[in-house]
């Protein structure tokens, strides 16, 4: 009898962890290597939100809290929801969870039983098909394209929507692509879903505050208050604030199933750090200028890579609207050969010709569901983006 269950051997690794780390391997082992293949902001945690960790350590509060998180971080939740989306939540609908991810998985694991389905548009974040699969369910995976700008259109989401479809995933700024959704697209899936009462949605909205549309952000409850109900409004504060070490999450949504995620969670990690939640109030409840002179930030390299990457023949690139990802299209390279004869067939093998040979960690769109493309994080000083880029077009010239 084998030690191990199915659902586990047949589990799939984060490919973008997998390569970051195989990155800071090469790297500690002294070549020079530059790593785009992690979703993590460079910045440095704000001093307030840091202040806030050690007051916590110095005033002796290092003991249990509440399972689902401590009071006053989740009435500045409530606050940060009805203030940015004018979503209304009580205590009872928040929970605090060890990052955004593992909300993800316990909403999955408390809600998708065998047979039923979820709906993920691709490009997806990498692991939300394996979370489904956990659970038990079967991710319906809806291709979107890059003429479409990467987003869900209503009448595919209508063609995908049977009696067996639990949940719609919707992350706007998008993991890998950038993509935000409109007012006028979200209205539209707001239609859909209303015309299916056994549907729910899933908002992914972590990288609410990294939006360059230059319109205020917009997520589902919002569009369509009457679908609150029926929508998980999932955030966290390692984006917005660079506190992704922090590992805080939280999420608003339906009370049974904020109870169920409660429940889990009381049987796995139980609440979140008492430190990483105190350093996560001040931060939500400190002055709002770094969010957004990180946004800029990011925007200005956003604008620089891109540009380099759209001058390197046989690469292209839609510029992102949100978020910290290019999703490079690098169908010129596919079918060429490398300096040592090897064939690029797909855009993993591309992936590894430019760690391998020019030492830049990409993450190849397979592993979002969407070739040929490989995924790159401008979340890097514009100096070495520049570098990156340099590296870049010198192997695509070296390409035969």
């Amino acid at each position: 009898m084998s030690l191990l269950v199915d659902r586990v051997t047949k589990l799939k690794p984060s490919p973008t962890l997998s390569l970051s780390s195989k990155a800071k391997a090469m790297k500690a082992a002294g070549e020079d290597v530059i790593n785009l293949s992690v979703g993590e902001p460079d910045f440095d945690t704000p001093d307030y939100a840091k202040a806030g960790g050690i007051k916590a350590i110095e005033d002796g509060h290092t003991k249990y809290t509440a399972v689902d998180g401590m009071p006053d971080l989740k009435a500045s939740i409530i606050e940060k929801f009805k203030r940015d989306n004018n979503l209304e939540y009580t205590p009872e609908q928040i929970v605090v969870g060890t990052g955004a991810k593992p909300l993800l998985f316990n909403a999955f694991q408390a809600s998708v039983d065998k047979g039923d389905e979820v709906i993920i548009p691709s490009p997806y974040w990498v692991s939300y098909p394996s979370m489904v699969e956990v659970a038990g369910g079967t991710p319906v995976i809806v291709e979107t394209t890059e003429k479409d700008g990467f987003k869900l259109t209503a009448e595919k989401l209508k063609a995908a929507i049977t009696q067996k479809t639990k949940w719609l995933v919707l992350n706007s700024p998008s993991n890998p692509t950038g993509a935000v959704y409109s007012q006028g697209e979200l209205e539209a899936i707001a239609g859909v879903i209303k015309a299916h009462n056994h549907v729910y949605v899933i908002s992914d909205d972590i990288y609410e505050y990294l939006n360059y549309t230059g319109q205020s952000y917009k997520t589902i409850a919002e569009i369509e208050p009457t679908l609150i109900h029926r929508v998980l409004t999932v955030n966290g504060v390692s984006k917005a604030y660079a506190m992704t070490g922090w590992r805080i999450g939280f999420a608003g949504g339906p009370k049974e199933l904020m109870r169920a995620m409660s429940k889990l969670q009381s049987q796995s990690t139980s609440n979140p750090a008492s430190i990483s939640q105190h350093a996560a109030l001040a931060a939500m409840n400190g002055p709002k200028e770094d969010i957004e002179r990180m946004r800029g930030i990011f925007e200005q390299r956003r604008d620089s890579f891109i540009n380099n990457i759209n001058a390197i023949e046989g690469l292209s690139v839609r510029v992102p609207d949100g978020a910290f990802y290019a999703y490079i299209n690098c169908s010129g390279a596919i079918g060429k050969t490398t300096a040592s004869g090897k064939t690029i067939e797909t855009d993993l093998d591309f992936a590894d010709y430019i760690l391998e040979d020019f030492k830049v960690a990409i993450v190849p769109g397979t592993a979002f569901g969407c070739s040929p493309y490989v995924r790159a994080s401008y979340a890097l000083d514009i100096e070495t983006l520049g570098e990156a880029a340099s590296r870049l077009k010198k192997a695509m010239q070296s390409l035969g």
